[in-house]
């Protein structure tokens, strides 16, 4: 077990470096001088010269790459061009609001997948199996930007039941929470398809097993079968999923973010493209990427706490 949690970590550390190169060297392919760039053609030398000395740029590249990889090893993201605040502490008010929003959506999709994948299972090639294929494939269809737009036109422009618009006063969470219902319903809703297609298959291969069988003979009830045995082989490939579909809610966060007016990491990151801030944008997009990573290596590890086999072959 500890071999494998050190070789999945040496792997998301290389990861993580790889991405560090990638957007260090975007950074030095965009045309022209990367301090005019960041500053605009309206910045006077003096302005440029300072930027140049402050960001490094003045140094050979690999020095400044050295400089970057080293300052980003330590939680050290650079400086804003138009705040000159640290990039951390930007990063660190925003990040709060897409996790909230991640989570929330994930959270109601699996409160409403996973149980109607198990239906499904427990009953197929009837009514309710081919209601939830269809409602899968259905929510799976529909990209998330639309149902955006969609559930701000039908719930606060028409019905005016929530808002559209912002996070919420600080520190009042029940607005916080009116605020968070429609961009979590818009990211969760194509992760309920997703979640029960994924435990609709893997229950009916685990009730088809001989072990499930021998339950039945055994004279045990349906309910303890379902949900004592079947269920928890079935949810290891659906634990899986989620884990690797974390980067798939970032993106979707982040149209969420833009359409419902959201501060999160993903309007941050954007603002920051429109207006050429890449030191914003550099630390954004390796702060999603540690997080996505984190996420996998804790999905994985949580499969092997789960099952012995996985644990035992470690």
């Amino acid at each position: 077990m500890i071999a494998y949690l050190t070789k999945r970590l040496g792997l998301s550390v290389a990861v993580v470096f790889l991405v560090v190169l990638m957007l260090f060297s975007l950074l030095q392919m965009i045309p022209g001088d990367p301090a005019t760039v960041a500053l605009g053609p309206r910045a006077t030398p003096e302005a440029i010269a300072r930027y140049a000395e402050k960001m490094h740029l003045d140094e050979p590249v690999w020095r400044q790459f050295a400089i970057y990889a080293g300052n980003a090893a330590t939680g050290d993201l650079g400086i804003d061009v138009f705040t000159e605040r640290p990039v951390t502490a930007i990063i660190l008010e925003r990040i709060g609001f897409t996790l909230a929003l991640i989570f929330a959506a994930m959270g109601w999709a699996m409160l409403l997948g996973i149980p109607l994948g198990c239906l499904a299972a427990v009953k197929p090639n009837t009514w309710v199996d081919r209601i939830t294929g269809v409602l899968s494939v259905g929510t799976i269809a529909v990209p998330s930007f639309l149902v955006s737009i969609w559930a701000i036109l039908i719930f606060a422009v028409n019905l005016r039941w929530l808002p559209a618009i912002g996070a919420g006063e600080p520190g009042n969470l029940t607005d916080q929470f009116t605020h968070l219902i429609l961009p979590a319903f818009a990211v969760g809703l194509s992760w309920v398809g997703y979640l029960a297609r994924m435990v609709r298959a893997s229950m009916l291969e685990v009730m088809g097993e001989t072990y499930i069988r021998s339950a039945r003979a055994f004279g045990l009830t349906q309910r303890r079968i379902v949900f004592g045995y079947a269920l928890r082989v079935a949810i290891l490939p659906t634990i899986t999923l989620i884990g690797m579909g974390f980067g798939g809610l970032i993106s979707a966060a982040v149209f969420a973010e833009i359409i419902f007016a959201r501060p999160g990491l993903g309007k941050l990151i954007f603002d920051s493209v429109m207006a050429r801030n890449f030191p914003i944008v550099q630390g954004g997009v390796l702060v999603a990427t540690t997080l996505y990573l984190g996420v996998v290596l804790f999905s994985d590890l949580l499969i092997a706490w789960i099952d012995p086999r996985v644990r035992d072959s470690l």
